[in-house]
């Protein structure tokens, strides 16, 4: 009994960032379900956590329910004090790194309504499409190493749940797509850290000129681009007197296709000192700026 009790005050201790945001019934329940959830072998669940807490068959077991589902409380604003707390340990000073990715949860059911059917990444390649029906969350994760690991870890701070189509055509609402979604917690991020300098590295199903340009201003964006975009030079500043409306961009670029088989191509040998933990790769790297463009879309500048 007093090991438990011990336990239970750890992990309150560890929590206590978040106390002010939940009253002090939801709180009690919310730290039963955190040690339950730690504790349990299966399905992190509701269920599974008042049964390994041996809480299972308590008359008041639906309002360990309602933590999740009524009680009034921010997690977005705790999303906030997470994503202090993590750079606050693991960076202290320099850049923070951002990993952005989407994650299929396979769930059905009658009241499963915002589920979808995706491309399921995992079991699909270049040649072969597999479908998967679940739902679809975008996660935006701490990219940093971790003292007792040899790879670097990401940290999930803040994950959103992105529903399907059918789902917003039902309600009459407009669909958000993860282009969308990857706006609105970049942005946030950048609200929640004002003074420090913000990278997101993302797939290439990011590589949209709207979220870059929405996102240039407050982060520094690391996506692989399309080896057919159209780039361009910088516009030539304007010569005084010179009549209509001032260029977008300057002379087209070739392609980072013809680029890559061009042999008057420069390319540079590098050495990273960690690929995927695995020890030192050398890697050839060819750089350079340019703007990418689309009619009818912002201009946005890239390396």
């Amino acid at each position: 009994m007093g090991a438990a009790v011990d336990r239970q005050d750890r992990l309150e201790g560890w929590l206590a960032p978040f106390r002010t945001l939940f009253t002090q019934p939801t709180w009690q329940r919310l730290l039963v379900l955190a040690t339950g959830a730690i504790l349990t072998t299966h399905r992190r669940t509701v269920a599974a956590a008042l049964r390994v807490t041996g809480r299972g068959e308590d008359a008041d077991f639906s309002r360990y329910h309602d933590v999740l589902s009524r009680s009034r409380w921010s997690a977005l604003a705790a999303a906030g004090l997470l994503l202090a707390r993590l750079v606050a340990t693991f960076v202290p000073s320099g850049p923070v790194v951002i990993g952005l990715d989407d994650t299929i949860e396979r769930r059905w059911g009658a009241k499963i309504a915002a589920r979808g059917i995706y491309r399921d990444p995992v079991r699909s390649s270049h040649g072969h499409f597999v479908k998967a029906s679940g739902l679809r969350w975008l996660s935006a994760m701490l990219l940093v190493p971790v003292p007792w690991a040899r790879r670097v870890w990401a940290l999930p701070f803040l994950t959103v749940l992105m529903p399907s189509q059918r789902w917003a055509d039902r309600r009459g609402v407009r669909h958000k797509s993860l282009v969308d979604g990857a706006r609105h917690m970049l942005l946030q991020v950048a609200k929640w850290l004002p003074d420090r300098r913000i990278v997101a590295v993302a797939d290439s199903g990011f590589s949209a000129i709207g979220l870059l340009d929405a996102v240039s201003a407050h982060v520094c964006m690391v996506t692989r681009l399309r080896l057919d975009a159209r780039l361009f030079a910088r516009a030539v500043p304007r010569q005084p007197g010179t009549r209509g409306r001032p260029r977008r961009t300057g002379e087209r670029l070739p392609t980072l296709a013809r680029r890559r088989a061009d042999p008057a191509t420069p390319w540079s040998t590098h050495i990273v000192t960690d690929w995927y933990g695995q020890g030192e790769r050398r890697v050839e790297l060819a750089t350079g700026c340019a703007v990418w463009s689309h009619p009818g879309r912002p201009v946005v500048p890239l390396r």
